[in-house]
């Protein structure tokens, strides 16, 4: 395993999950540790990040654990002073909150709208707004923002305020990248697809009486041309190359891991 973040400082938001499993923000919490970062890990419930801390294995010690909800400025100022208090700084920022919600316009009612765009936008919105004057003083950073291809496309879910969400965030991501390249910060994004992690599993099971979700994973995966469904760690893969040094030209754009999901015309 190489070391490409030591000395590092990454603050991971959603970094627990609501259940066992590799969640998209529990597998860069752990990868970053692995790979020598110091890791705050941000969750709005303590008890998700155990795990966390778990599978980190030797590296845990590396992770300082903190409970904020993201979607309040204050508790996410405190919690990027808090980090600063504990490491020194912020290098990278890794935004990782969010969920789903079924239904259009009609269907959804507007205080679950709000909740979408709260939780999924806003709280992007909010860290960005508290962590990037650490940045800017230092002229250094990198911030990736997990987005969803249900924002770029349909992809076969009747999901306006997800898809609105995360359309936002993509695009939020390119503007704040352009604005603070002089800076010398890059903003970049990660566009998911269908995977199965731990919240995937939770959501599915409750469409299907009893919680098996083995048909409706079989739906899922018969849209990805690879013919598998990733998981977390594919996520993170795409995060930790964003945030690292290598990703040193790359701002202002989007990477895909869908398996080919939506390249397709079908």
């Amino acid at each position: 395993m190489s070391l490409r973040f030591a000395n590092k400082v990454a603050i991971v938001t959603g970094a627990g999950c609501i259940g066992p499993g590799w969640g998209n923000g529990r597998a860069m919490a752990v990868r970053l540790a692995e790979e020598g970062a110091k890791v705050f890990a941000v969750d709005r419930n303590l008890e998700h990040l155990q795990e966390t801390l778990a599978r980190a294995g030797l590296h845990q010690n590396a992770i300082e654990t903190h409970a904020c909800d993201v979607t309040d400025s204050s508790q996410v100022a405190a919690m990027v002073a808090r980090c600063v208090a504990t490491f020194g700084t912020v290098d990278i920022l890794i935004n990782n909150v969010g969920g789903s919600a079924a239904g259009g316009p009609v269907e959804m009612s507007e205080e679950v709208w709000d909740g979408q765009i709260d939780s999924n936008l806003k709280s992007v919105f909010l860290t960005c707004k508290h962590a990037l004057p650490v940045m800017v003083a230092k002229k250094s950073g990198a911030i990736v923002n997990i987005a969803s291809t249900s924002g770029l496309r349909f992809t076969g879910a009747f999901q306006v305020a997800y898809a609105a969400t995360k359309a936002g965030v993509i695009q939020l991501s390119r503007v704040v990248a352009v604005q603070h390249a002089p800076d010398g910060i890059r903003v970049n994004t990660v566009v998911p697809g269908q995977l199965h992690t731990p919240m995937v599993e939770a959501r599915l099971s409750r469409q299907r009486a009893g919680g098996d979700t083995s048909a409706l994973l079989a739906e899922r995966q018969k849209r990805i041309p690879l013919g598998f469904m990733g998981d977390g760690r594919d996520t993170a893969s795409a995060a930790l190359y964003l945030a690292s040094d290598e990703a040193r030209f790359i701002t202002g754009t989007e990477l895909i891991v869908d398996g080919g999901m939506i390249a397709r015309c079908d």
